[in-house]
């Protein structure tokens, strides 16, 4: 189990949760300030203090004063009237990470919930409860206010949940689990949905899948240098240790471990002199997209343990203080950073797919065909990469450069950060399949060089990756095999900790 603190969560801790479905629980110390911030909304509450989102309305509405007998019907009015997503649910898993990230949001104890609302979401996080969240509508600033009223709601006991595989109403999965709904009080409506849980949420998963897709693009790019019978002194360390980048050093130094022991790569004048660039700058090119990918880690775990609704209550409640906190700026700047950087890995894989099917470009059957003319073999795989690099391109815009006002102008800059960290997960979709492209036909080009002169490593994934895509003996339908390639490389997250295991000890050795 983890414990949950408010300040201590990591990214490979959401992967165990989210992706693993690891139970959590919650640090005494972390429930003691919850309870001591709550104690100081009750104070204000019965002092009549005026104190925005606790007696008072929200947005343009920050000056309408709530009567005390009204303010916990203020909190359900705020639920009911902000669920406004519309479209298709976020993934099951960005669901529950939305719950998680939450839950240890609220943790921090600087929000003013009861105890009991944090105990109900640890309640769904262990069994497996996950709220329907529409994934459009959020604006990414003064929190993601429509996809954290749709999480509200299944609080209260309404809305919809994923559980067991299926969708329900939350009402009937909660009468089977004998869970309580609860009923918000002054304050907790607010905090629950004033914060950027869902953009973060899709961006936390976003970084893991598109972290396992870095390591994979460099073991199917090994795969296809064998298949071209590449030049290895490209990944030669002093190259890339004169230019100074780690993350290129470290890419080069991987794929030398990769490919170690091969018999089909080459050496410089032995049949060529220089590679393609998508060939020869596979570490400087994948080594940028690694650099973005670490400055999003770092940020992304940074917000994961992040305050991020208003105001928020300091001083065990002395100090409330109304800000911003809310704003998505910082998530949206990572998740257009990132999706720029994973259009990348599929731009090049398409060019190192073209090098492998183009007879123009190789020694290889045209198109990797098994009867060149007859059958067309890799020829339209090729099309469809390059379809996916394009639409990529488009998705890649910045979403962060854009703004409308919102809330008669009260709300006059927002983020977009929601809609940048959902286009960066549908590149990531669109970068796996370009791969799992990339991989089909570097495995058709391996196995005509001669699966015995493989490198043991990539032979190991030759083995185990044919049982998923068989060899081309004859054209079939190649989008099941596409899909089927993809579906498997973002399941191997297992098999791949044991790869890179296996290739950092040859490095240490």
């Amino acid at each position: 189990m983890i414990m949950l603190t408010g300040e201590t969560l990591t990214l490979e801790e959401v992967r165990r949760i989210c992706l693993d479905k690891e139970q959590v629980f919650i640090s005494e110390e972390s429930m003691y300030k919850v309870k001591k911030a709550r104690e100081a909304v009750v104070k204000i509450v019965e002092s009549k203090k005026i104190t925005y989102g606790i007696n008072t309305g929200f947005g343009k509405f920050s000056d309408v004063i709530i009567g005390g007998e009204d303010v916990n019907q203020l909190q359900l009015n705020l639920i009911r009237s902000h669920a406004c997503g519309v479209g298709d649910p976020f993934p099951e898993t960005v669901s529950r990470a939305m719950v998680l990230l939450r839950l240890n949001a609220l943790l921090k104890g600087y929000s003013g919930i009861r105890p009991l609302i944090a105990e109900l979401l640890l309640t769904l996080l262990n069994e497996k409860i996950h709220p329907y969240i529409p994934e459009q509508g959020s604006l990414g600033a003064s929190g993601d206010l429509a996809p954290l009223s749709h999480l509200a709601l299944v609080l209260i006991g309404e809305g919809k949940v994923f559980h067991s595989g299926k969708i329900y109403e939350t009402k009937k999965v909660f009468k089977k689990k004998d869970i309580s709904p609860v009923q918000l009080e002054a304050k907790e409506g607010l905090a629950l949905i004033n914060g950027t849980q869902a953009m973060t949420a899709m961006g936390a998963i976003s970084y893991i899948e598109a972290s396992d897709l870095g390591y994979q693009s460099e073991m199917i790019a090994s795969l296809t240098l064998e298949g071209l019978e590449g030049i290895m002194d490209a990944f030669h360390p002093a190259i890339h240790e004169a230019r100074g980048f780690k993350q290129q050093c470290d890419v080069a130094e991987r794929i030398r471990n990769l490919l170690a022991g091969s018999k089909l790569t080459t050496s410089q004048g032995e049949k060529r002199v220089q590679d393609a660039y998508s060939l020869r700058c596979i570490p400087q090119v994948h080594g940028a997209s690694w650099q973005a990918l670490d400055y999003v880690k770092e940020k992304l775990e940074i917000e994961i343990n992040a305050a991020t609704d208003n105001p928020l209550i300091f001083d065990e409640g002395s100090t409330v203080i109304s800000g911003g906190n809310f704003h998505g700026q910082p998530i949206a700047l990572a998740m257009d950073f990132m999706k720029i950087a994973m259009a990348e890995f599929a731009s090049i894989s398409e060019r190192r797919i073209e090098r492998l099917v183009n007879p123009q470009l190789n020694d290889l059957p045209p198109f990797l065909s098994p009867e060149p003319g007859l059958q067309s073999g890799a020829m339209i795989l090729q099309y469809c990469a390059a379809s996916l690099v394009s639409e990529n391109k488009t998705l890649a815009h910045p979403a962060s450069v854009d703004s409308i006002p919102s809330s008669a102008n009260q709300e006059d800059h927002v983020s977009m950060g929601t809609i940048a960290a959902r286009h960066c997960y549908t590149i990531i979709q669109n970068v796996r399949r370009v791969l799992a492209i990339e991989c089909i036909c570097a495995l058709q080009a391996a196995e005509y060089r001669g699966i015995d002169q493989m490198a043991p490593l990539t032979k190991t994934f030759y083995l185990e990756a044919r049982k998923i895509v068989p060899s081309i003996k004859e054209d079939r339908v190649f989008s099941d095999d596409i899909e089927r390639m993809a579906k498997w490389l973002k399941k191997k997250k297992a098999g791949w900790t044991a790869l890179k295991n296996e290739y950092t000890a040859a490095i240490i050795l």
